[in-house]
């Protein structure tokens, strides 16, 4: 279906690989349909016992190319798709959605190796799955309010379950976090260094049955965790879920760390960030990963067609100046009635679904 991706069975052990390594193997829209195909066909296979993600280092062995688990999904695709009709940005959208939710209720163990830069649709393939594996090298961002989007491919419900006021405090600012602070917060159930990973793999390979111990067995303890040394100003300053009582304690503090997050707030999208702090509200109330996933599409599709996305990818990804301009301008002019409007309900012909062979949703 596309070389982006492999998909092989090894003695039991059905392998996701990633293979993109130019695009730090952002996920197109071929490569969740070949990963779904996949993983719907090992899951009628007695002979597959677990499944393995992880990604391919450059054929050329560059380092460079080698940097990244899975940097996102493919945002130029998504933009170009939005200053037209829109039709292929909601394709890839249902596609992606109904991986992150295919691997979320999946019967088998799936560990993922996030070895690298994880995020965007990194995270929607990872997180799913029962086991994650942080290294050293593990640069962990949902940075999307950057771009006039929102935390997406599950965010609402993996943020907004993390400890104290951490998923708030990523979601909006977007921050980059280690492999360390994973461990510390439950994004990573395991911490193994990545000259280790090989030989865990090979392991896990000669005895897929085993991949549980195998991983207990492997793991070490994490450095100290930056973040976790901020985790009392993380939840009494991003203690509110809205956003201008967030800046105003941010202020009211005026320290070092709390003006350094005020400086990264204001190069985000206003609109974006009310968003990502409502979807978190949101989801923290799903009882299921696919109404949560069925809120994030319907957050997509609106936020598509809104200036700000456009606005945020020009400035970001293409023309690289990193000087968007934001409408509205202020988290004062986005009124309460635009967001409102964002999260209203798709109508049903629109809504999104789990992929049909879920009869059960999860």
């Amino acid at each position: 279906m596309t070389d982006q991706v492999l998909t092989i069975i090894d003695n039991g052990v059905g392998r996701i690989r990633l293979n993109r390594p130019r695009a730090i193997h952002a996920l197109t829209p071929d490569m969740c349909e070949a990963i779904n195909a996949a993983l719907l066909a090992w899951r009628q296979d007695d002979a597959v016992r677990a499944v393995m993600i992880d990604h391919l280092p450059a054929a050329d062995g560059d380092p460079k190319l080698s940097r990244g688990f899975c940097a996102g999904g493919d945002i130029a695709l998504i933009a170009t798709s939005a200053k037209a009709d829109c039709v292929d940005a909601e394709r890839f959208f249902t596609h992606e959605y109904r991986m992150n939710h295919l691997l979320f209720v999946y019967e088998k163990p799936i560990v993922a190796f996030i070895d690298g830069i994880v995020m965007g649709g990194g995270v929607g393939i990872s997180l799913p799955a029962r086991f994650r594996v942080a290294t050293e090298r593990t640069v962990f961002a949902m940075p999307e309010t950057g771009i006039g989007l929102f935390p997406d491919v599950g965010g609402g419900w993996f943020l907004s379950r993390l400890p104290g006021r951490v998923g708030a405090w990523l979601a909006a600012t977007g921050s980059r976090i280690d492999g360390a602070d994973c461990a510390a917060i439950g994004i990573a159930t395991h911490y193994i260094p990545s000259g280790q990973l090989d030989a865990v793999k090979a392991r896990i390979l000669a005895d897929p049955l085993g991949l549980g111990e195998i991983l207990d067995e492997n793991a070490q303890l994490p450095p100290p965790s930056a973040l976790e040394a901020n985790r009392d100003a993380i939840d009494r300053l991003f203690a509110s879920d809205t956003a201008e009582n967030i800046i105003a304690a941010l202020r009211a503090d005026g320290g070092e760390w709390a003006t350094k997050q005020l400086a990264v707030l204001s190069t985000k999208s206003p609109q974006t960030i009310k968003v990502a702090l409502r979807q978190l509200v949101e989801g923290g109330r799903k009882q299921s990963f696919a109404d949560n996933m069925a809120m994030e599409f319907g957050l997509a599709c609106a936020m598509i067609r809104r200036p700000d996305f456009i606005e945020g990818v020009r400035a970001v990804i293409f023309d690289k100046d990193n000087a968007p301009v934001w409408t509205p301008a202020t988290l004062e002019a986005v009124s309460d009635a635009a967001i409102d409007a964002i999260f209203a309900p798709l109508p049903p012909e629109k809504q999104w679904t789990p992929l049909p062979q879920l009869a059960d949703g999860g």
